[in-house]
């Protein structure tokens, strides 16, 4: 009896601070914001996304998805390497600490995540992803779950 309702507590309670929890990008206003279930803003901030305007339609068109998505993994990414073809070579972390995946219809290479070019964020550089500076990814990964919903703005 005592395991049912340690159960039933910890659903009442732990679980609805995430669950309820949704993020929001403006690829028109450049910015994610996390609102709680009461509409309150926990967190915003200043991003990057994809190089073209419009909803994605295919894999490298360097589009940002529009619409509603879940979170479907959060990954540690601070050893991740990517060649941005720019003379640098490889560089480490180029993904930040986090990568937040999410389901989108088009590809699973969609996510949230830090970078190593803080200086674009608000601009249109990435190949598709949300890219945010890396210290406030410290701070988002502890307001995400997986199922969590992500609504982007279409531009």
């Amino acid at each position: 009896m005592k395991q049912i309702l340690s159960l039933i507590i910890c659903m009442l309670i732990c679980t609805p601070v995430f669950a309820q929890n949704r993020i929001v990008v403006s690829k028109k206003q450049m910015t994610l914001t996390v609102y709680n279930n009461e509409n309150k803003v926990l967190l915003t901030t200043k991003v990057s996304c994809g190089k073209n305007f419009g909803n994605k339609k295919y894999r490298g068109d360097k589009r940002t998805p529009e619409g509603t998505f879940k979170v479907n993994m959060i990954q540690e990414s601070s050893s991740w390497t990517w060649d941005f073809k720019d003379g640098r070579g490889k560089i480490k972390g180029a993904y930040g600490p986090y990568f937040i995946r999410l389901k989108t219809p088009i590809t699973t290479m969609i996510g949230i995540h830090g970078t190593c070019y803080p200086e674009l964020l608000g601009t249109r550089t990435s190949s598709g992803c949300i890219r945010i500076h890396n210290d406030v990814m410290l701070e988002l990964v502890k307001l995400v779950k997986v199922g969590m919903e992500v609504t982007i703005e279409k531009d």
